[in-house]
């Protein structure tokens, strides 16, 4: 299995559109703009998050429970920044949509921006044949309130191939997760 460098996702994103819409180059903002940065990287793809946000609030008391998930738990924001609570978290969905070809395991991991404010992006594999826009979460870890960009650089994808096509692909099993649009919510 090998990482695989900007050239490659260039390719795989032209010729079989795993990644759409696809920035061929990293977008860092123009000078005295402060843009957090996103596209192709040395070895991976830098996504945006959009513009809608579930926002977690316990103004129900309820109990997290990823098998019976309470969707009133959340508020949704349509907006270009969001605001999470001190120790909370928020989910939000990428601008890009992923079409993961069949011997690639892919890693979403946080960028370094967030993390050194206290913002964790979860980290999560897009898995064989998996499509569909990334939900992600965010953990504010702080006692503070933490703002989150829209269409700027939220986490890093990573691209492993392997020497072999996997026997079963998340697609062969048909994932719960298959084909996602926009912010999806725990399924049992």
């Amino acid at each position: 299995m090998s990482i695989k460098s900007d050239r490659w996702i260039r390719r795989m994103s032209e010729e079989q559109g795993m990644i759409e819409p696809f920035m061929e180059r990293q977008v860092r903002g123009e000078e005295g703009s402060r843009v957090i940065s996103y596209g192709v990287s040395s070895y991976g793809y830098d996504v945006r998050c959009a513009n809608e946000f579930k926002v977690f609030t316990n103004i129900h008391s309820a109990t997290v429970d990823p098998k019976h998930f309470d969707e009133d738990s959340f508020v949704d924001i349509k907006s270009d920044v969001c605001i999470i609570p001190p120790n909370s978290f928020a989910l939000a969905r990428t601008v890009e949509y992923f079409r993961i070809p069949r011997n690639v395991l892919t890693i979403c991991l946080g960028k370094s921006t967030y993390a050194r404010c206290g913002i964790i992006v979860n980290v999560t594999p897009l898995e064989p044949e998996w499509e569909g826009h990334v939900t992600l979460e965010f953990s504010n870890t702080t006692t503070l309130p933490a703002k989150i960009y829209a269409n700027e650089g939220v986490a890093q994808m990573l691209f492993f191939e392997s020497d072999e096509v996997c026997e079963v692909s998340y697609k062969d099993r048909g994932g719960k997760y298959q084909g996602q649009r926009g912010v999806t919510l725990p399924r049992a």
